[in-house]
């Protein structure tokens, strides 16, 4: 990957498993898609409209966009089989001039957890990965999380952790089984204490806890914040007014690719009140440092 000729490097993208010609997807798998591409007003995930990780790859090419990339294991919540891992990794090592890749394992897994991230890192050259505490039902601060965060530090990966209301079974009948008290933020805050050295990223402003998240971030080193799953237009004032000022080193450009497109968040970003020296840190500088590229 040639940094210096990137525009942008986004944080959050999904490795969506795409559903092939004649294949039957797990029960429920279509009208959870329907339901996201209701909430964020695109076609993605309807009747399977889902980008495979390679078209991922040609897209954010043509933009000369970097794109961390990740599946997200919530199969013991939902019932839909995970993407692999190993696949995904094994797509963004093609795919190196432009793909990261981040994996995903439910932490309820305990023990095997821990010992499929440290071979996904030492084999796979995987940088980080996903949690999405609403979609895998666990508290950041479970203590039964905690092996597998130690692994992660001391391997030197990233976190990313979903905060904030997910699109996930959002309308849908008891919005899916999703309990959105688990993506508050402030549970994150235990983990940066326990693991000082573990590098976290807050996902998404974090509706309806922003300040919440704010504050983690401005009192923990460790702990950053994407700005994907949203518009720019629709950004709390606070959140630009501290992506400003004292988070400005700390904020993460991420689009949520496919929910989101780069094109559509850039586009928006471009109309947003941010400061012209903090633009260049949001999109590629503050990424750069923290994946070490």
């Amino acid at each position: 990957m040639n940094v210096d000729e990137l525009v942008a490097i986004d944080i959050h993208t999904h490795a969506e498993e795409p559903c092939k010609h004649g294949e039957t997807r797990d029960d429920g798998y279509m009208e959870f898609q329907a339901g996201m591409a209701k909430y964020f007003g695109n076609p993605a995930g309807a009747d399977g409209m889902l980008p495979s990780p390679g078209q991922t790859a040609a897209y954010f090419r043509e933009r000369k966009i970097g794109a961390v990339i990740f599946p997200v294991d919530t199969e013991r919540e939902t019932g839909f089989h995970r993407y692999s891992n190993e696949e995904v990794a094994e797509i963004c090592a093609e795919n190196d001039d432009i793909l990261i890749p981040f994996a995903s394992i439910d932490p309820w897994k305990g023990k095997m957890a821990a010992r499929e991230a440290r071979r996904l890192i030492r084999d796979f050259g995987v940088r980080g990965f996903k949690f999405h505490p609403t979609m895998q039902g666990f508290w950041p601060n479970d203590r039964m999380a905690y092996p597998f965060y130690e692994v992660l530090e001391e391997e030197g990966v990233i976190t990313l952790f979903h905060t904030g209301q997910t699109g996930v079974g959002s309308g849908m009948r008891g919005g899916m089984g999703m309990r959105l008290k688990y993506s508050h933020p402030m549970s994150i805050d235990d983990v940066a204490v326990d693991f000082p050295d573990l590098k976290i990223i807050m996902a998404h402003p974090s509706f309806p806890w922003q300040e919440e998240a704010l504050a983690v971030a401005q009192h923990k080193p460790n702990v950053y914040i994407d700005l994907s799953g949203w518009s720019p237009k629709y950004f709390p004032e606070i959140l630009v007014k501290y992506a400003n000022s004292m988070l400005k080193k700390k904020m993460l450009f991420g689009s949520d690719w496919p929910a989101i497109t780069p094109d559509r968040w850039l586009a928006d970003f471009e109309k947003a009140p941010f400061k012209d020296e903090v633009r260049p840190l949001i999109l590629k500088e503050n990424a750069k440092r923290l994946l070490n590229l």
